[in-house]
Formats: structure tokens, C-alpha cells, sequence
């Protein structure tokens, strides 16, 4: 017997015999509390979410997928849906809920010649890059090769890549999804538009996507990219020579900045480590020798502790911060958008990073625009074009009795930088005590995104995310 939280808020038991009948009639498989795969399950990326589910159904396949959205549907529960387990915010469990694991399903089919490729909801973007590798090509994701290509898609997607070919949502073509009341359907540009305008940008609020088709583009297999590091006491005259050639780039050109205490890099002095850096971070999305002189610029700044910027493999490139964004640590995030980096904004910055909370923390500022801003506010639920940058504050550190000191610093700098921002978000950066900035994300499109939510679900079964309210 299992007491589990229903959609109106009372406890409902559900009795072992039906859980054995629903075990019995998947693909895959229902684990209880208690069960290795339980745990496995319900443990995320950000080790801050620490939320025990009444149950977990691992679903192997779209049949599986509609057999757990009848289920909780017919029996009132309600529902977290768990694809990559990398969202800050933790939205993939929730305690006393059903969580759908979707975690298995991870297939990558690539079609050289259509340049297409069919993503399962459980890959991850390591998944992605090395199957459409293989074929030199790519389709715009992030920058962490462990995040989950699920979550990322539904809520935008951008990285390296971003400004030559657009956000992770413009490259896809067609999504299959289980919706509310247990129906399979198409999401396209000719089938559902309407959901389909809704699911590039408004989250999991719509349904459980069991397929993702994307456009890809050919890039790779190598490209120019690294670091240079600079000490952060040169951040006052660099960060706006930074600004500038972010602002006048050609669109295969990225350049992100992040500030922060040294890690222990190979490539860097010992004397370095732990000591407080100014690193631009750079990708050129085309061929290798116009890279070198798009880039001159960027290098010939200031004088460097290191310059690491040479030919790498575009997968080892996806893979490169890996190693700073393990699963395990305790995370917490805050984000602004900018049209521009002025000098009070600057100083703001750098005046902060003097007082990091630990050395594992930092603040980057990824350089978004080109292609990503060509795309109309309205083409998609998400409307964030016209930002030239993107912040993230990220709080990260190991022991919980840090908690209370970090949130705090992350929130400080937040609102320090608040009057140089746009006031809109990147939900996919937003954490779960964020739910009032809803509005922010989603500016103009909020009010159609809540029409679809109602058409598509009106119950709002879909309700453990950054929640759309249906109208």
C-alpha cells in the first residue's frame, strides 16, 4: 500500500496489486522504495533535490509513456517526468508523486543524407554530438555533455553553435507526444501547430515528448576553440574591449566569458590555482583558418596567464567543462538576460567575484545573437531574441551547512545586476523559488502559451515544471 499526493492536494492509496497490473503491462519496469533502481532514479545532477517518490515507472518506449499518463490520469495522481535529471530547479521528482523515468530511452538515429536526426527523450547531448559526429554534422545544443537533450530542447537551447544556427528549437522539425488523455500525436509545423509553437520554449506543460526530429548542419569534425585565461584584476579594461567584440562578431564566432577562482587545470601555473581568473571561452562554428582571424582580436587582448585556443575535436569541445559540472554537488542558480554590458554592470560583476561564497562557483556570461536573434519573438513560445547576453550566477559548493551563504551571495548578485537587464529569463536557468518570474520568461507569449495549456491540458496533470496554469 502506497499513499500518494492526488492533483486537488488529499492522499490516495494505491494498492500493490495495481502497481503488479501496470508493472506487468510495460515495456519496462515499476520500482518501489527501497530498490536500487528507486534511488538511481530519483537521484538528480543537483544533489540540493533530495525528494522521495511515492513510486517510479521507467518507461522503455512510447507505449510505456501513455500506459503511466493513463495511469496517473485515471487514478488523480500526480506526475514528475525525469529525462536527463539535469534541470536546476529539480522538477524531474517530486516527493509522494509518480516520477516517469524516461532516462532509458536513448536512441540517436541520424540521417546523413536528409541531414536529420531522431532523438529519444533519454539522451544527452554527449549522445547526440557523437552519433551526428560521426557524420560531421550538428545540431545546436549546450554546453555540458551530460545535460539531457529533453530538457533543454522544451525550454530553448543554446550554446556554441547558437549564434550560427539558431537555438536548439529551431532546428526542430517534429516532435511525437503523449498528451493528457493518453493520445499519441505528431507536433509539427503541419500537424498541431499549435503545440508545436508551444513546446519550443514552454517547458514540459504540454505533454511527455517521446521523440525529438531535428535539422542538422555540417560542422566538424574538428573546430577552433579553448580558453585564455587572463587574471581578474585586468577585468576592468578587458570586459569592455570583450563587450565590443562580442557586439561586432561574425555569427560562427562565440566568445562566453566566466569569472571565478582558478581550478586546477593542467594547463595552467600552479600558482594560479585557486586564485581568482577572467577566462574567455571561444568556439568558431566554420572553417578552421577563418577562425584564426576572427579570433585575433579576442587573443590579442591584454597579456594572458594562458592561451589554449587551437583545432579540437567539436566532441571533446561539447566535453570540455564536464569535469567542473559533475552530478553530486549542490547547485543553485540565478540568470539575467542584457542587451549590453555597460560599465556599472561590469563593475558590478567583478565586485562580486571578489567575495565568492566557494571555489567552485562562478558567474559566466554567454554571448548569444546572430542567428538566435533573427528569429521573430513571436515564431516561438520562447521570445527572448533580442538579448546579446545571457548570465548565469552559478552557486555551487559541497557542504549543506553552506547553503544559507551561497543561495544568499547568488541572489545578492541577482539583484545587483538587476537594473541593467532585460527583466526576461531563461527558464531552463530558473530555480525552483522562481515561480513569480514566470512572466519574464515567457513576456507577450504567456497568455497564448496558457490557451494551448488549456486545449491540450486542461487538468493540468502536467503541473511538477515551471508551471503554465491552463486557461
Amino acid at each position: 500500500m502506497f499513499d500518494l499526493i492526488t492533483l486537488n492536494g488529499s492522499t490516495k492509496t494505491v494498492d500493490q496489486e495495481a502497481l503488479d497490473a501496470l508493472d506487468a503491462s510495460l515495456r519496462g519496469s515499476v520500482f518501489l522504495p527501497g530498490s536500487p533502481e528507486y534511488d538511481s532514479a530519483r537521484t538528480t545532477w543537483n544533489s540540493i533535490v533530495d525528494r522521495k517518490p511515492g513510486f517510479v515507472i521507467r518507461a522503455l518506449g512510447a507505449s510505456d509513456v501513455q500506459k503511466a499518463v493513463n495511469f496517473v490520469r485515471e487514478a488523480g495522481l500526480i506526475m514528475s517526468v525525469r529525462s536527463g535529471g539535469h534541470q536546476i530547479a529539480g522538477h524531474a521528482v517530486a516527493d509522494d508523486a509518480v516520477m516517469l523515468d524516461l532516462s532509458r530511452m536513448k536512441s540517436v538515429h541520424v540521417d546523413p543524407k536528409a541531414r536529420t536526426a531522431r532523438v529519444a527523450p533519454g539522451a544527452v547531448l554527449g549522445d547526440v554530438d557523437r552519433e551526428t559526429q560521426a557524420h560531421g554534422l550538428v545540431v545546436p545544443t549546450g554546453i555540458n555533455s551530460t545535460t539531457g537533450i529533453a530538457g533543454l530542447t522544451l525550454g530553448g537551447g543554446f550554446g556554441w553553435t547558437t549564434r550560427k544556427f539558431g537555438m536548439t528549437i529551431d532546428n526542430l522539425i517534429s516532435a511525437e507526444v503523449v498528451l493528457a488523455d493518453g493520445s499519441i500525436v505528431t507536433a509539427s509545423e503541419s500537424s498541431h501547430p499549435d503545440l508545436f509553437w508551444a513546446i519550443r520554449g514552454g517547458g514540459g506543460n504540454f505533454g511527455v515528448v517521446t521523440s525529438f526530429e531535428f535539422h542538422l548542419h555540417p560542422l566538424g569534425p574538428q573546430v577552433l576553440s579553448g580558453l585564455v585565461v587572463h587574471p581578474i584584476e585586468q577585468g576592468p579594461a578587458l570586459l569592455p574591449e570583450y563587450a565590443r567584440i562580442a557586439d561586432t562578431a561574425p555569427d560562427e564566432l562565440t566568445v562566453w566569458t566566466v569569472m571565478r577562482k582558478a581550478p586546477p587545470l593542467p594547463f595552467l601555473p600552479e600558482d594560479w590555482h585557486g586564485r581568482e581568473v577572467l577566462i574567455f571561452a571561444a568556439c568558431y562554428a566554420g572553417p578552421i583558418e577563418n577562425g584564426e582571424a576572427a579570433m585575433e582580436p579576442l587573443r590579442a587582448l591584454g597579456d594572458p596567464i594562458v592561451d589554449v585556443i587551437s583545432p579540437h575535436a567539436f566532441v571533446d569541445w561539447q566535453a570540455a567543462f564536464d569535469p567542473l559540472l559533475t552530478p553530486g554537488a549542490r547547485n543553485y542558480w540565478k540568470s539575467h538576460d542584457f542587451d549590453a554590458l555597460p560599465a556599472d554592470a561590469i563593475a558590478g560583476l567583478l565586485d562580486s567575484i571578489s567575495t565568492l561564497p566557494d571555489p567552485s562557483c562562478e558567474v559566466f556570461v554567454a554571448h548569444v545573437g546572430g542567428a538566435m536573434a533573427r528569429v521573430e519573438a513571436a515564431a516561438t513560445a520562447y521570445p527572448q531574441r533580442s538579448a546579446h547576453f545571457i548570465m548565469n550566477v552559478h552557486t555551487r559548493w559541497e557542504d549543506p551547512a553552506k547553503d544559507d551563504t551561497c543561495i544568499a551571495w547568488a541572489r545578492a548578485l541577482y539583484d545587483r545586476m538587476t537594473p541593467h537587464a532585460t527583466g526576461s529569463a531563461y527558464v531552463n536557468f530558473m530555480p525552483a523559488d522562481e515561480a513569480d518570474h514566470l512572466s519574464g520568461a515567457y513576456g507577450a507569449n504567456a497568455t497564448q502559451l496558457s490557451r494551448i495549456k488549456g486545449r491540450y491540458d486542461p487538468g493540468n496533470l502536467f503541473r511538477v515544471n515551471h508551471n503554465i496554469p491552463p486557461a
